[in-house]
């Protein structure tokens, strides 16, 4: 009787047997090499078993390209790093918001001296003023007027220069040159230009005809106003447009240009609607901008005249404040007026954002 051959074991786990080879398919002969030799002899470097690391603590989904600020618990400095616009908001709105809501329910002299509670009587008195009536009706009508010229300029001006192939950033600095210009100073310009005595425009006019007059034609003068309100608002506008611009998918233009669309339709039938989110948000801003921010050019250019013309909102809580010193129906109109342009971005959210197409 054969004695019996003691268990192999294997060289990295001794307490383990070695792994007996399995039987070969289709009857094929068994090797007879020994665990860790190959056919051409012993094996030169013995395999490592695989060590599994542990898993790594998991973390949450983050977004590609997002980095997360981590503070700790001290609150000091995000405190600090938000203080400056913090005190900008609580100087120069909060306070004076709610010192405009105190004064418009009071009646003072121009010192302060008396002052009586009147309640709403400010605010009747405003409704029940004819001069007050037509400044809105002009406001209504410069700011639309200038939101449509401004946003129609302003599409035509992105759509030649995303045509423009040689010079397209020479063109697009020159255009945006007026952005770097103070509201004033373009006030100064326009009234200089079309001024009916020395202004070179004005003289182009009166050679075609038309007899241009702004210092005593009313219609002249809000034209005048709302031409250079536009002009002073458009590269604003032209900014985001050029970037809608550049931002639109390359496939879907040259798809459409390749079903036979020239670059005015693929304009109006592809890029267009895409920039609906875009032209949405300047109209708004437009609106702010006509309500709140063309005080300088109205200042520089008409005074609010003649007769009223140009006395917009904005001018008029400036002059019945400032030069008629009537404090509560001054309060009372920046009331109104901030009242007036909550309702009118309310009603653009409310009639025009479900038109938006904010898909790609």
């Amino acid at each position: 009787m054969k004695a019996r051959a003691p268990t192999a074991r294997s060289p990295i786990w001794p307490e383990a047997p070695a792994a007996q080879a399995a039987e070969p398919p289709f009857g094929l002969a068994r090797s007879q090499h020994s665990p860790g030799e190959s056919a051409a002899g012993p094996s030169a470097v013995t395999e490592r078993p695989h060590k599994v690391r542990p898993p790594k603590h998991s973390r949450p989904d983050r977004e590609t390209g997002l980095k997360r600020a981590n503070f700790g618990r001290d609150a000091g400095l995000p405190t600090l790093l938000l203080l400056p616009q913090l005190l900008i908001l609580v100087f120069f709105f909060f306070i004076p918001s709610l010192r405009a809501l105190m004064q418009s329910v009071l009646l003072s002299d121009p010192f302060g001296n008396n002052v009586q509670l009147v309640w709403f009587d400010n605010f009747k008195a405003l409704f029940a003023n004819g001069e007050y009536q037509q400044s809105i009706v002009t406001t209504v009508w410069f700011t639309v007027t200038q939101n449509l010229i401004t946003l129609a300029i302003a599409v035509v001006l992105a759509f030649a220069t995303d045509r423009v192939v040689r010079g397209r950033s020479v063109y697009r600095t020159l255009i945006l040159l007026p952005y770097a210009i103070a509201p004033a100073i373009a006030g100064i310009l326009w009234a200089f230009l079309f001024n009916p005595v020395v202004g070179p425009l004005a003289h182009m006019l009166h050679a075609l005809g038309i007899s241009w007059d702004p210092n005593r034609n009313p219609n002249d003068a809000l034209w005048l106003v709302i031409m250079a309100a536009s002009w002073k608002h458009i590269c604003y506008d032209y900014i985001f447009l050029a970037v809608g611009l550049l931002a639109l998918p390359a496939s879907l233009m040259e798809a459409a240009a390749v079903d036979g669309a020239g670059p005015i339709r693929r304009f109006f039938l592809i890029g267009l609607p895409m920039l609906g989110p875009t032209i949405f948000f300047l109209a708004v801003m437009n609106f702010i901008y006509g309500f709140f921010e063309t005080f300088a050019i109205i200042d520089a250019v008409t005074h609010g005249g003649p007769a009223g013309a140009t006395n917009i909102l904005v001018y008029k809580v400036f002059v019945d404040g400032f030069v008629n010193l009537d404090l509560g129906s001054s309060a009372a109109q920046s009331v109104l007026l901030m009242t007036f342009a909550l309702i009118c971005t309310l009603l653009q959210f409310r009639y025009f954002d479900h038109k938006v197409n904010y898909g790609v």
